[in-house]
């Protein structure tokens, strides 16, 4: 298992070597060690759990939609180090079910996948969430703050994916709502203590955008 995982490691690495959008192999990283922690304190599979987290992002449709519907990347690692079909299954189920799609979010039928997707969403939180949300904006050319645009509230997958908000819209538009989406209690006290950082620095924004400050 050890070799797999430091396989991994290796592999991600290399592929998001050249991320400029906060997708980058410092998040995945991010996301498995929480993820290993949230899968502790759950008596989930670590090794499920630990290969879903690594694996979470090489087929997202973000970054990689030539391969996001098969999940090429993530089941042809999987299957070149002799990990069992039912396995590959299991870790690409957990590793479809953690975006975030609007209102067609999917809570994950297992543990394992709770684990991951809580971990994923955590890292979208708090100070490096929002360098984060920044960093996306900015690389998909978004405007950070328009006061004429407002938030659109309650979309579906196919209305977030194409939707280009400004990257303070983006805040309302899912950060906030994902403290309410978490699955495990952990996560959840995580979660609330990073989006509380998150709401007073909007505050500060916005009284410097207003020139109060």
């Amino acid at each position: 298992m050890e070799r797999v995982v430091d396989d991994a490691l290796a592999f991600v690495k290399d592929v998001f070597c050249e991320d400029c959008s906060g997708h980058d192999y410092f998040h995945t990283l991010r996301v498995y060690k929480m993820a290993v922690k949230l899968a502790e304190q759950e008596q989930a599979d670590l090794s499920i759990v630990r290969l879903a987290a690594l694996l979470h992002d090489v087929d997202d449709v973000k970054l990689s939609p030539e391969t996001c519907a098969k999940q090429d990347r993530a089941a042809g690692f999987l299957r070149a180090h002799g990990v069992s079909e039912d396995r590959i299954k299991t870790i690409c189920k957990i590793i479809g079910e953690v975006s975030f799609k609007g209102s067609d979010s999917v809570t994950p039928e297992t543990v394992e996948g709770k684990c991951v997707q809580d971990a994923d969403r955590l890292d979208a939180l708090g100070a490096i969430g929002i360098a984060r949300a920044f960093a996306y904006g900015g690389s998909r050319g978004r405007t950070m703050y328009d006061p004429e645009v407002k938030p659109v509230e309650n979309m579906d997958g196919a209305q977030y994916q194409s939707h280009c908000a400004t990257t303070v819209n983006h805040f309302y538009e899912k950060l906030f709502l994902l403290k309410d989406l978490m699955n495990t209690d952990t996560a959840k006290k995580i979660a609330e203590q990073r989006e509380d950082y998150m709401r007073h620095y909007l505050a500060e924004f916005m009284e410097e955008w207003d020139g109060m400050r």
